[in-house]
């Protein structure tokens, strides 16, 4: 029997394809699923204004609370990285 799909919660809003991946990864690394959501427009014609740049993290809603500290923690992250706010 498989079990019930956990709904997805946003957990962080990045600037960026390159910033997005850079946490998926970072989540992905602590075994944290993690789903990207974006406007095409984004990514076809690299705008990082006006939202149509912006990246949404979801993560099951099970697994949220995780993401959040992980997302928190300035040890994990690349030095010249900032940690989000959420």
């Amino acid at each position: 029997m498989t079990p019930e799909p956990q709904p997805l919660v946003c957990v962080h809003v990045a600037q960026g394809q390159m910033q997005a991946h850079l946490f998926k990864s970072l989540l992905e690394s602590e075994g944290i699923p993690v789903l990207l959501r974006y406007e095409s427009v984004g990514v076809v014609y690299g705008f990082t204004v006006d939202g149509l740049g912006e990246v949404g993290l979801f993560v099951p809603a099970n697994r949220a609370a995780a993401a959040r500290r992980v997302l928190a923690d300035p040890v994990l992250l690349p030095d010249d990285t900032e940690p989000p706010t959420v």
